[in-house]
């Protein structure tokens, strides 16, 4: 019953980083000033805000995909080890550190300092990516259910082949910041689009 608490209070207060972090993107939406309406009138001033709005979009639909994919992993375990809690606690730093970024590229896609801005967002998810990967590699080999029933156990190989090519995917999606900035935020909202939908799609055998 212990071992089941603590893991209970470790995604418990992993909710409420996800929660604060996801609140906050919408604070990086700037309303227009009056100076702005009175130049442009309120719906060009609210258009112009297009990149506040696709760097919230993406970053909200990544958070909320991690959000539901952590618990994903959480319902496969029942027991800890302190190697869980760090490992865990590397996931939620970078989560916590997503409104920084986004206000970032919010801020400067449209000008020249747009690839900077584009890096530090992609590789942000990037980090998120491979301290995913690290949570659920450690939880695979050394946390799950032991007597998991069938269904728990299609769970855990579906999670694996779910997020074996992640890293290589936003690591793409860092190298297209290089080139195109629009392109590789759209990769980033594609693949939290596309992880939203379990076990996309490589089936292939584990």
């Amino acid at each position: 019953m212990h071992q089941e608490n603590e893991t209970v209070r470790i995604e418990s207060f992993s909710d409420a980083v996800f929660a604060i972090a996801i609140t906050l993107l919408i604070i990086e939406i700037k309303v227009p000033s009056r100076e702005q309406v009175h130049q442009l009138g309120l719906w060009c001033a609210l258009l112009n805000l297009w990149p506040s709005y696709l760097a919230f979009l993406t970053s909200f639909a990544t958070i909320l995909v991690i959000w539901i994919q952590h618990h994903w992993i959480f319902v496969l375990v029942n027991r800890y080890d302190h190697s869980l809690f760090y490992l865990n606690g590397l996931l939620l730093l970078f989560v916590t550190i997503i409104p920084f970024p986004t206000s970032l590229l919010a801020e400067y896609l449209l000008f020249r300092e747009a690839r900077v801005a584009s890096n530090i967002y992609t590789g942000m998810f990037l980090a998120i990516s491979f301290s995913f990967d690290l949570l659920w590699r450690h939880v695979s080999k050394c946390l799950l259910i032991k007597e998991s029933v069938p269904p728990k156990k299609e769970d855990a190989k579906l999670i694996t082949r779910h997020y074996r090519h992640a890293p290589l995917l936003y690591l793409g999606a860092f190298g297209m910041s290089f080139i195109s900035e629009p392109l590789s935020i759209a990769m980033c909202l594609l693949l939290a689009f596309l992880y939203a939908l379990r076990g996309w799609p490589f089936k292939l055998p584990i």
